[in-house]
């Protein structure tokens, strides 16, 4: 390979490391205490979509405040009833789509908010620590798997009329990694060898339904004609093109652990 190919495959390597550095602790240290610092990061990042949402979609500054605050007041609600927090979520999506005359901003409503929604479930449920790292480690796992995999193998795309630079070499790395880390995560939480292997097998649905967040936010993006949702993240593009993975697996890990033992971690499921 020319250094010439090797600097155009690679030149985005170090500034993606750098950003990633900065804001893995963060979101790991929101994780770790939970509680109001983990709900407000969600609401903070909640309103950066939203917010993005708008300029995305043509809606422009002056309507993202619709956005912001359906999204930000789901995601609050949803603090102490997911259920009050879906209510609250579909009525912002129905009101926004008639205040601004467009059926996006009800659809972006609905995008963000089923995600940060299911997140503060995830973190508020009695082992929320086990399952919020587990979801966000194999979002992670998934995206790093996905990016060396397809760079240092490339090959056949695996959707080119929405994402080109999408390989299935890139597809099945994300899978590997991601179902490694929700091992180790699991791992980590002492599970027994039953426990691993459910573990595993959420994992790896997780890991699908990641890389199916990231087409969907390709295909979203090629709808509105753009090729970031934004550029507030160096390397990355905008918080879609990092958050689309996890906006994603957030809801279906919300739907495994409801086959979960009560008060146990999400792969810990009732046929154990």
């Amino acid at each position: 390979m020319s250094e010439v190919a090797r600097t155009a495959r690679w030149g985005d390597l170090a500034v993606r490391v750098a950003s990633a550095a900065v804001l893995a602790p963060l979101g790991l240290a929101a994780i770790w205490l939970g509680g109001l610092w983990w709900d407000g990061v969600l609401i903070a990042v909640g309103a950066g979509l939203g917010t993005e949402w708008a300029m995305l979609s043509g809606l422009g500054v002056g309507k993202s405040g619709v956005l912001v605050f359906a999204t930000m007041f789901a995601v609050s609600a949803a603090e102490s009833s997911m259920v009050a927090g879906l209510a609250d979520l579909l009525l912002g999506a129905v009101l926004a789509s008639l205040f601004t005359r467009r059926a996006s901003a009800g659809a972006g409503i609905v995008y963000i908010g089923l995600g940060a929604i299911a997140l503060v479930y995830l973190r508020h449920r009695p082992a929320g620590l086990a399952d919020a790292l587990l979801v966000v480690l194999v979002v992670w796992g998934c995206d790093i798997g996905a990016y060396l995999a397809g760079r240092l193998i490339g090959g056949r795309k695996l959707a080119p009329r929405l994402s080109p630079g999408k390989t299935w070499s890139g597809a099945a790395g994300g899978l590997v990694c991601g179902t490694l880390s929700g091992v180790a995560v699991a791992a980590g939480f002492h599970a027994p060898p039953p426990g691993l292997a459910a573990a595993a097998a959420a994992s790896a649905v997780l890991s699908v339904a990641a890389e199916a967040g990231d087409l969907l936010e390709s295909a979203i993006k090629r709808h509105f004609g753009k090729k970031d949702s934004g550029s507030l993240i160096p390397g990355h593009g905008g918080l879609f093109d990092r958050l689309d993975g996890l906006i994603a697996a957030a809801p279906v890990a919300c739907l495994l652990s409801l086959g979960a033992v009560p008060g146990q971690t999400l792969w810990t499921w009732r046929v154990h």
